[in-house]
C-alpha cells in the first residue's frame, strides 16, 4: 500500500514538473520544473531499492546539469521575452510535428511488442562475482583503479562553471571605460 502511494505521488510530482518544462514562459522556471521531475524520478529509484541511481540522478542530472543548463540561460540571455509570431528557423514546426508523430509510432510498437516479450517477472542476474555487494564493488573500482579519471572529470567540470561564470559576467561602466582608455594610449 505504502508503495502504491510512493508511486503515485512520485508520478504525479514528474508529471506536474515535466508539464511545467513545456508550458513555462519563462526558460529559468523550465530548468527549475526539470529539477523537480529529476528528484521525482529519484523518489522511484529509490522506491525501487536502486539507492546509488539515486545519488546519480539528484548530483549529478539535478544538480551538475541543471545548474549548467542555468548557466547557459542566464549567459545567453533567452530569460527574455521572445515573439512567438516570428519563426527563427522556417519549416520548423511541421518537422517537429513530423518527430513527435513518428515518436508515438515507436512508443505504440514498442508497446505492443513489449506485451509479447515482457514477463513482468523480477530480475534474474544475481550480485558480481567476488566479496562484498555490487554498490562496494562498483565504489572500489571508481575510487581506486579509476580516481584520477574520475577527479579529472570533476575537475573539468569545476572549470565549466568558472568560466561560465567569468563569461556571463557584464562588465560595470567603470571597467569598459579603463578598457577604452587603454586601447586608445596603446594605439598613439
Amino acid at each position: 500500500m505504502v508503495d502504491t502511494i510512493v508511486f503515485v505521488i512520485a508520478a504525479i510530482v514528474i508529471l506536474s514538473g515535466a508539464l511545467g518544462v513545456i508550458f513555462a514562459r519563462n526558460p529559468v522556471h523550465s530548468a527549475l520544473m526539470l529539477v523537480m521531475t529529476l528528484f521525482g524520478v529519484a523518489v522511484l529509484f529509490v522506491a525501487q531499492d536502486a539507492h546509488f541511481l539515486a545519488a546519480v540522478q539528484v548530483v549529478v542530472y539535478a544538480g551538475a546539469i541543471v545548474v549548467l543548463f542555468l548557466f547557459v540561460i542566464m549567459l545567453l540571455g533567452v530569460d527574455q521575452a521572445d515573439s512567438l509570431e516570428v519563426e527563427p528557423i522556417g519549416g520548423q514546426r511541421p518537422a517537429a510535428g513530423v518527430v513527435a508523430l513518428a515518436s508515438v509510432g515507436l512508443i505504440v510498437l514498442l508497446a505492443v511488442r513489449s506485451v509479447q516479450v515482457t514477463t513482468g517477472a523480477r530480475e534474474v542476474s544475481g550480485a558480481l562475482d567476488g566479496e562484498g555487494s555490487n554498490l562496494v564493488k562498483l565504489a572500489r573500482v571508481l575510487f581506486t583503479d579509476d580516481v584520477f579519471a574520475f577527479e579529472a572529470t570533476s575537475v573539468l567540470l569545476v572549470i565549466a562553471v568558472v568560466g561560465a561564470v567569468v563569461l556571463a559576467r557584464k562588465p560595470a561602466a567603470d571597467e569598459v571605460a579603463e578598457v577604452k582608455e587603454r586601447s586608445a594610449g596603446s594605439s598613439r
